[in-house]
């Protein structure tokens, strides 16, 4: 599962349009059904940009889907291979936890290996209405 997810959010990653920082993300969203979604992140000229994990996530629940497994997150300098693991932002750690379970793995990828933490590890006082 896990290697299917870091491929998809790899191949997410090309479809980046990041003009601006030079920095491409690219994620892949499992869906309690088994469905992958994918997104990038993309760029406007004022900074303002909507991240891969968003992107991913706000498809698959326009397509009706509210529970999630797992997410697959890669990202770097544009053009290159990433270097170190990209860690989702904290707009997106909690637009996450509007629909996923503390348990829920977020998967952080790069060429030689990833790293795996769960919502509540990295967002450990989100909150919910």
């Amino acid at each position: 599962m896990y290697e299917e997810l870091i491929q998809k959010a790899a191949e997410a990653r090309n479809k980046a349009y990041a003009p601006y920082s030079g920095f491409s993300v690219g994620a892949a969203l499992l869906t309690a059904d088994g469905k992958i979604y994918c997104g990038s992140n993309v760029e406007a000229p004022s900074f303002l940009a909507c991240c891969a994990e968003r992107n991913a996530l706000y498809k698959a629940v326009f397509d009706g889907h509210r529970n999630f497994k797992a997410i697959a997150v890669t990202g770097g300098k544009a053009g290159a291979e990433p270097e170190d693991i990209c860690p989702p932002c904290g707009i997106c750690r909690q637009a996450l936890n509007e629909f996923c379970d503390p348990e829920f793995e977020i998967i952080m990828a790069k060429p030689d290996g990833y790293f795996i933490k769960t919502l509540a590890e990295l967002l450990p006082l989100g909150f919910k209405e």
